[in-house]
């Protein structure tokens, strides 16, 4: 079977001009791990640190109005005996009122707890994502998604390494 002429010529056109465009876009992908960014970073290991201090100052409050409590609870018990009715009646309402706080202010600091963790795990996640699209766009990418939106991917195209050492280094220069 012979090509001719215009078929070698055809042929050598396709070969060195159309595969190359084709060839050219190749969908360059990449994974990005949230979680190990927060958890491996070290602005996500600030913040961590700074969640975990706040936790703490709330855990010693609860538990300085817990031993209150049961300081009182205790005084009761020792005390009832000898006390009078009304005496009693009121340090019980003492006591109803202490545990009320506890509760209130338990219910308080959950809430402050998660707001405060959702409002710096959000300014993290917003710089790591600016991150993820300027590197994106710099190094050609079709496409990055978050490691918990994919069902499958090759460990290749896992760019988090790479996201955490240029947003370590961002954080370092910024300081």
């Amino acid at each position: 079977m012979r090509l001719g002429k215009y078929g070698f010529i055809v042929v050598v056109l396709v070969v060195f001009f159309v595969l190359p465009v084709y060839a050219a876009d190749v969908a360059k992908i990449g994974i990005i791990d949230f979680q190990r960014v927060l958890t491996e970073s070290e602005a996500g290991k600030a913040v961590q640190g700074q969640i975990q201090i706040k936790g703490r100052e709330m855990e010693t409050n609860l538990i300085e109005l817990g031993k209150e409590i049961e300081g009182l609870t205790e005084q009761i018990r020792l005390d009832s005996m000898v006390m009078s009715k009304e005496k009693r009646e009121e340090q019980q309402r003492e006591l109803e009122i202490k545990k009320y706080d506890f509760q209130s202010m338990q219910k308080k600091y959950q809430m402050e707890f998660r707001e405060l963790e959702g409002i710096e795990v959000e300014k993290l996640k917003n710089d790591i994502f600016d991150l993820a699209e300027k590197i994106g766009k710099k190094e050609g990418y079709l496409l990055i998604i978050e490691k918990s939106a994919a069902i499958y991917y090759p460990s290749t195209i896992d760019m988090t390494d790479e996201l955490i050492e240029k947003y370590n280094s961002t954080t370092k220069s910024s300081e």
